[in-house]
C-alpha cells in the first residue's frame, strides 16, 4: 500500500490542512501506517497534481496562510476502488528485535532483557494512547452503541487492530522475560557459537 490511500482515507474525516493531517497520522493511522510529515506534505501535492484532492487557502492574520484539503469526487472513487481490492499480499513481520532474539543465545542475558523491557515501555506507552483515543471515539457510549450508530466506524476498527497488536506485545515480552528469569534461576549462561558453526 502507498502513502497515497492513506491520506485519501484520512481525508474522509473532512477538511484538515497538513498539520492536521500529521497529527491525524500521531493519533489515528501511527498504528499501521506511519508517515514522517515531509512525506505527508510531499504526497498531498503529489495528490492535489493528479486531481484526487483540491486545496484551498485560508488566509490567516499574523500567521502564514494554509492550504485546506478535501477529497474530489475522483479521489473518493478512487479509495473505494482501492478498499474493495483485496491486498496484494498478507502483512509479514520485519522486525530487527526480533533478530536479536533469534540470535541472543551467545549474548548476555541482561542485553536481552533491557531490549525486552524496552519495547514494552514503548509497547505500554502505545497502548495507553490507543485506549484514550478509544475512549475519545466512544464518548460515554458502550462500543455496541457506537458501532450501530456512528457514521464511520474504519477508524474505530483500525483502532482496535492497533490496541490488539499492543496488547500481543506486551503478553509476548511477559513471555520472554519469563523464560529468561527461568534460566537464570538454572544458572544457565550463554554459550558462545561453536567456530565450525554447529552447536
Amino acid at each position: 500500500m502507498s502513502l497515497k490511500y492513506a491520506v485519501l482515507a484520512a481525508l474522509l474525516e473532512g477538511e484538515a490542512s497538513g498539520y492536521e493531517l500529521s497529527k491525524v497520522f500521531d493519533v489515528s493511522l501511527a498504528n499501521f501506517w506511519a508517515a514522517t510529515p515531509q512525506q505527508l506534505y510531499r504526497e498531498l501535492e503529489r495528490l492535489a497534481g493528479e486531481g484526487l484532492i483540491q486545496a484551498r487557502v485560508v488566509r490567516q492574520e499574523r500567521r502564514p496562510d494554509k492550504r485546506m484539503f478535501t477529497l474530489t469526487a475522483a479521489g473518493r472513487h478512487d479509495l473505494d476502488t482501492f478498499a474493495a481490492t483485496p491486498p496484494r499480499r498478507p502483512t509479514a513481520i520485519r522486525d530487527e528485535l526480533l533478530i536479536k532474539i533469534q540470535a541472543m543465545d551467545g549474548a548476555d542475558p541482561e542485553d536481552t532483557r533491557a531490549l525486552v523491557e524496552e519495547r514494552e515501555a514503548w509497547a505500554r506507552g502505545k497502548l495507553a494512547r490507543y485506549l484514550r483515543v478509544r475512549e475519545r471515539l466512544l464518548a460515554g457510549r458502550g462500543e455496541e452503541e457506537y458501532l450501530r450508530e456512528a457514521d464511520r466506524v474504519g477508524p474505530y476498527l483500525t483502532l482496535l487492530a492497533g490496541i490488539a497488536l499492543e496488547e500481543e506485545n506486551l503478553r509476548w515480552c511477559a513471555r520472554v522475560r519469563e523464560v529468561l528469569d527461568r534460566r537464570a534461576a538454572r544458572g544457565e549462561r550463554p554459550r558462545p557459537p561453536a567456530q565450525d558453526g554447529t552447536r
